[in-house]
């Protein structure tokens, strides 16, 4: 079976950092975080999310319901 070179070394990369931490996930999460928050670069917030309920029709569809109301063709 063929592998592919790439994954074998991220596989042997995640291998070598979970021993570092002796495969607790905790640890790794934490320095995670750790690394996060020490980060150089800006962060970004996501965009807030729409409220629940009823969905927002694409606007192609608002600007065809506005016409029929307004009467524009």
């Amino acid at each position: 079976m063929w592998t592919d070179p790439i994954v074998d070394e991220l596989h042997r990369f995640r291998e070598a950092h979970a021993a570092r931490f002796n495969n607790d996930l905790r640890a790794i999460a934490v320095e995670l975080r750790k690394i996060e928050q020490d980060w150089p670069a800006p962060t970004i917030d996501p965009p807030p999310k729409p409220p629940a309920g009823r969905p927002t029709p694409p606007p192609s569809f608002r600007a065809m319901a506005t016409r029929d109301v307004i009467g524009e063709a």
